[in-house]
């Protein structure tokens, strides 16, 4: 009874369950990190609180529009090609990659990155030992 429900369940809930995961690590690095920046910037105060606040709700979408955008493309690439295979990351990973550095000079080179990353997190997520 333990068979892949990845064909049967929506694009869309996978999307969801994946932005709500990675945004609340988004949340925790930013809880993190807010403060450490806040310190080295020297802010104290109510400006401290509303840096680190303003750091964490970052954080969180940023991630979490991250995982949008790769769970949507990954789910949509695996669903047209009807193959489960590293391709499917790695060019969902470069959507994503591309979507999110679009902003910037260097997107081609961010989109590269990011599916080679995710291309190499999904190998190593498979080689585990069972």
């Amino acid at each position: 009874m333990e068979g892949d429900l990845s064909d049967s369940v929506p694009c869309s809930s996978i999307a969801v369950n994946s932005v709500i995961r990675v945004s609340s690590a988004g949340v925790i690095w930013g809880s993190c990190v807010g403060p450490f920046d806040a310190r080295s910037l020297g802010l104290s105060g109510m400006a401290r609180a509303r840096f680190i606040a303003k750091s964490i709700g970052q954080h969180g979408f940023q991630w979490g529009l991250f995982a949008a955008i790769f769970s949507f493309a990954h789910c949509g690439i695996q669903r047209y090609r009807r193959r489960k295979d590293w391709v499917n990351t790695l060019a969902a990973g470069a959507v994503a990659g591309a979507a999110y550095g679009a902003g910037t000079r260097k997107w081609k080179q961010i989109a590269g990155i990011t599916g080679l990353y995710c291309t190499m997190f999904q190998f190593a997520n498979n080689s585990k030992s069972v």
